[in-house]
Order: structure tokens, then sequence, then C-alpha cells
């Protein structure tokens, strides 16, 4: 079975590993491409928003924000290595919205995972851009799936 993300290096940025859905359909494409590399404990995740992330302002609508919250809780993790094909699901997400992000400038999640248990995740961040030390503050809180049982093939 092929796994449902790709996770490698990106040959445009150099250091960094490009985490990607394979199926383009489905939500996480609105926010990619995006990218990875944890650092001194920090997973920085990076997507580039475009002008259909932006609100009537001009700036980055919330909702992406959200969105890409949600979505870099699970790239970092995968970054950390605590979370591979097994999957996991959102707990919970609390947001803080601090400043205004900026469409075509690339934003970042940093990322720390505060506590790993054997079927949780704790994990807080900041969304950052350049000119903007902080945009949003985030938490959230991941669960593990718990792998399907192996199938034993029926003796007949």
């Amino acid at each position: 079975m092929t796994a449902p993300f790709t996770y490698d290096d990106d040959p445009d940025q150099p250091g960094w590993k490009r985490w990607q859905f394979r199926d383009a359909t489905r939500y996480n494409a609105f926010l990619e491409p995006l990218l990875v590399k944890v650092e001194d404990q920090i997973a920085r995740v990076r997507m580039l928003p475009r002008h259909e992330h932006s609100n009537m302002r001009g700036d980055v609508h919330g909702g992406a924000l959200l969105g890409f919250m949600d979505v870099a809780l699970f790239a970092a993790a995968r970054g950390f290595g605590v979370l591979s094909a097994g999957g996991a699901v959102t707990l919970d997400l609390s947001a803080q919205f601090i400043g205004g992000g900026k469409i075509g400038m690339p934003l970042e999640a940093r990322i720390e995972l505060l506590r790993e248990t054997r079927n949780m995740l704790f994990l807080r961040g900041l969304i950052v851009q350049d000119d903007t030390p902080t945009i949003a503050s985030f938490s959230g809180t991941l669960r593990k799936s718990t792998p399907p049982p192996a199938t034993v093939p029926d003796p007949e």
C-alpha cells in the first residue's frame, strides 16, 4: 500500500523536505506545497499564501490560517519522526490571532513538541512572516491512530 503523503527532499529548497498529499483532490492541496525543516527542536512548516487564501482586506483569511495550523501540526509531527504511516486525528486546536498575514509572502509555522505519550501528541506554535514577528499563536493535541490488527489468513 502506498503512503498517502510524500516526504522528500525539496529540489528547489536545500535542507527542506516537501510534505505533500498524493491525492490532489483533498483539502491539503488548497494549502500545498508545504515545506518542513526541523532545527533545534522546532519544526518549521512553510506555505505560500495565494489569492484564494485572502479575505476582503487582502490579508490571509483566518480560516486559511486555521487550516494551515491544523495541517502544520501533522507536518511537524512527521518532521519530528513521531508520526508516520499510522496517522492521527486532531482532538483540539486553540488559536489566537495577533496580526494579519500578507499574500504572496511565505507563512511559517514554528512548532514545538511539548510531550508525546503512547497515544497523544501535544504541540504549540507561532505563525510568522519575515516582516511580521507573530501573526498567530496556537496549540493542538493529536491522537495517534491505532493501527488495525494484522490480518491472519483463513486456514481453509
